[in-house]
Parts: C-alpha cells; structure tokens; sequence
C-alpha cells in the first residue's frame, strides 16, 4: 500500500466538481478529512475531494527534523520564511494533481483548490499562475510566498478567480499581518477577495467552517 498516494473521498452521486485541499506543516491528508461532512450538500455531494500527502522533508526551524511538510521553513524571520525550491517543487506537484483531475472528465472550471497554512500558501502560489481557469482558492491561516515574483508570474486564466482567504485573529504561527500583507498585495493587482478573520489561534473554528460551506456554495454552483 503507498501510503503517499492522495486520501481520495468520492461524493455519493458522479462527481461534478472537485476540490483538492493540502494540510499544514507536520500533517497529512486526513487532517481536514472530518470537514468534509461539515460543508454541506453542495460541497459535498457531487464534489471529489483530494487530499494529497506533503513529501517528507528535515524541516529547518524544527531542528531538521524529518516531517510532512510542502516547503522548508529556514527561520523565523517572515521574510525568509519560504523557500523557492520547495514551493516550486509542491506547485508542479499540485498541477500534477489538478491535471488528473482534469484526465478523469473534469473541467479545470469545475476545480477548486483549498489548503490550509503551509498548504493555503502552495494553493495561492500554484493557482494564480496556472493557465487554465481554475473554479477557486480557499487559503486558510496562510499567506502568498514569493511574492517578489508574483505580479510577473500570475496568469490571467485566473485573473477573476474567486478567493477565499480567512485568518485567527490570535493565530502565534503565522500572524495575521501577514495574511493582511498578501491580501493587500493581491487587491492591488485587482484580484477580488473575500476575507475573514476569527478570534481564533492557528487552527479553524465552526464559523469559519460555516463561511467556507456558503462560500463554496456559490463557487460550486
């Protein structure tokens, strides 16, 4: 059994959608498996659901440790908190994913990509430089790396895409002024976005979830 291959969860009816969500640091796929029951029908019943394994990596910042983890963290300083190789390497892993996605029958419209901290971060970075239209981003506790070479890379197959950013408000991880610094980044580049923040550390609370089922709700539709 390859305990790398991507927990898949196929709705009860033929899928028409599919959403591919990434867990965090030290994570694995079944991280937000319980959330899908949560989401509601139309997020869910005729929605595949893809949660893939990151690498196993050393991780700088915890002593190289080796864990899941979709990038190296090399120190504390936010600014140097991403390294370009490995958000690269996850980006390519992900587009791997959507195009099998899109080899099953579904159209890259009908593909939503979802990721939560370290995992939102390679949802944002890999969806708005895809070249095809993709149905929407759903970044939780997170923030866009390399932004420095963002503006250059984005594509406009996306340059409508619908995005969903949300951040805790006593979030110790990743704090939200960072989150608050990608999303004005990505306003002024025209991008529209829905944000929410919660009195809640690095984690995820039953508003948020409630939020993101009306949010996917109308994505999905």
């Amino acid at each position: 059994m390859n305990d790398d291959a991507p927990l898949i969860i196929e709705p009860p009816e033929d899928a028409v959608a599919s959403i591919i969500w990434l867990h965090g640091l030290g994570a694995d796929g079944h991280d937000f498996e319980p959330i899908v029951a949560e989401l509601g029908d139309a997020a869910t019943r005729k929605v595949r659901y893809v949660f893939p394994h990151a690498p196993r990596i050393p991780v700088t910042i915890n002593g190289g440790m080796v864990m899941r983890a979709w990038y190296d963290i090399k120190d504390t300083d936010l600014s140097n908190r991403a390294d370009e190789p490995g958000v690269r390497a996850s980006a390519a892993i992900l587009e791997g994913l959507i195009e099998e996605e899109i080899a099953r029958g579904l159209a890259s419209t009908r593909i939503l990509l979802a990721g939560f901290s370290q995992g939102g971060a390679i949802a944002l970075h890999t969806g708005l430089r895809y070249g095809k239209p993709l149905a929407g981003i759903l970044a939780l506790s997170t923030y866009l790396p390399l932004q420095e070479t963002a503006a250059a890379e984005f594509q406009e197959a996306n340059r409508d895409i619908p995005i969903f950013l949300a951040h805790g408000s006593q979030d110790p991880v990743i704090p939200l002024a960072l989150s608050e610094h990608s999303r004005q980044f990505l306003v002024s580049l025209g991008y529209h976005l829905q944000c929410h923040t919660y009195p809640m550390p690095h984690s995820v609370c039953p508003e948020e979830i409630r939020d993101m089922a009306i949010w996917l709700e109308r994505v999905l539709s």
